[in-house]
């Protein structure tokens, strides 16, 4: 079990659907949402923040990201991500792509990023979740 996951998906059905199969299959004991990736990483710059103030948090152990969403898709996100401004407080944090796509182009463009761990399609199962245990 995790202690914290984040999901970033613009879809509101998707976001309260991820939620309620993490929940059900006890896969983390917290759940936090964004529906982009610019809020994820003011998420993240927040956490950032606390951090350097000395501030105790729990960061998430593992991120479900949708690829296409406005204002900032998942690429995006990958990439302001993975830099050292985030990967030196960050660099324990996986990533689950959890998406619609079923190009593979977009698989294999996710091998680039070594936080990548996996490239899962919509809609999100328990079973998915036990397999990933």
């Amino acid at each position: 079990m995790f202690n914290k996951i984040l999901c970033v998906d613009d879809d509101p059905i998707t976001l309260m659907l991820c939620k309620k199969v993490i929940i059900k299959s006890q896969f983390s004991k917290e759940i936090d949402l964004a529906n982009n990736g610019e809020k994820a990483l003011h998420y993240f710059d927040n956490l950032i923040a606390k951090i350097l103030n000395v501030e105790y948090v729990i960061s998430p152990e593992l991120i479900f990201l949708d690829l296409n969403m406005p204002i900032m898709n998942g690429w995006e996100f990958l990439n302001t991500f993975s830099k050292p401004q985030y990967n030196n407080y960050f660099s324990t944090v996986r990533i689950i792509i959890l998406s619609s796509t079923i190009d593979p182009k977009d698989v294999e463009k996710s091998k680039q990023f070594p936080i990548v761990t996996h490239f899962l399609s919509k809609p999100i199962t328990q079973e998915m979740l036990y397999d990933l245990k």
